[in-house]
């Protein structure tokens, strides 16, 4: 059944995230991303969870390989008055003991949207590359919900 125990060998007690690899243009989502997987891991309380990649049981990696930010709704003037941001990551959590891959995801992917900045004319590039805050935020908690949920339940 979904939320109960945990498919990770026992002597799986620590596990060391460190800071996520951001192939994107997008400042800081390493970060956001990496804060919110270790909070995820640390809600569900079994585990002890580290910034480090030495001296743990298992070793989670992220990479952020792609973020495309694309137009998904035009207004009456064929101007974008919503975005869509799409997230590409590589996820793998490798058992320490054995060298083992216990799970992995090569590509997982995210979407959000959000409404275009207002007063921003066609020509100015930042309406165009908006990244709203609220979206990433929103992206990178459905991230970690999801990536923890499918580690510790084996999906």
């Amino acid at each position: 059944m979904a939320g109960r125990g945990s498919f990770l060998p026992a002597y799986i007690r620590t596990i060391g995230i460190p800071t996520f690899i951001n192939r994107s243009v997008v400042f800081n989502l390493e970060t956001m991303l990496t804060q919110k997987v270790r909070s995820e891991f640390i809600g569900r309380g079994k585990y002890q969870i580290l910034p480090d990649s030495t001296g743990v049981d298992a070793l989670l990696n992220g990479e952020v390989t792609a973020v495309s930010i694309t137009p998904s709704s035009f207004n009456a003037q064929q101007l974008a008055s919503r975005y869509a941001i799409t997230m590409t990551a590589r996820i793998e959590l490798r058992d320490m003991r054995e060298n083992k891959v216990l799970w992995e995801n090569p590509s997982v992917t995210f979407r959000q949207e959000y409404d275009a900045t207002a007063g921003r004319s066609a020509i100015d590039p930042a309406a165009f590359f908006q990244q709203d805050t609220n979206a990433l935020e929103r992206m990178s908690t459905e991230f970690a919900r999801t990536i923890v949920s499918a580690i510790l339940e084996a999906f």
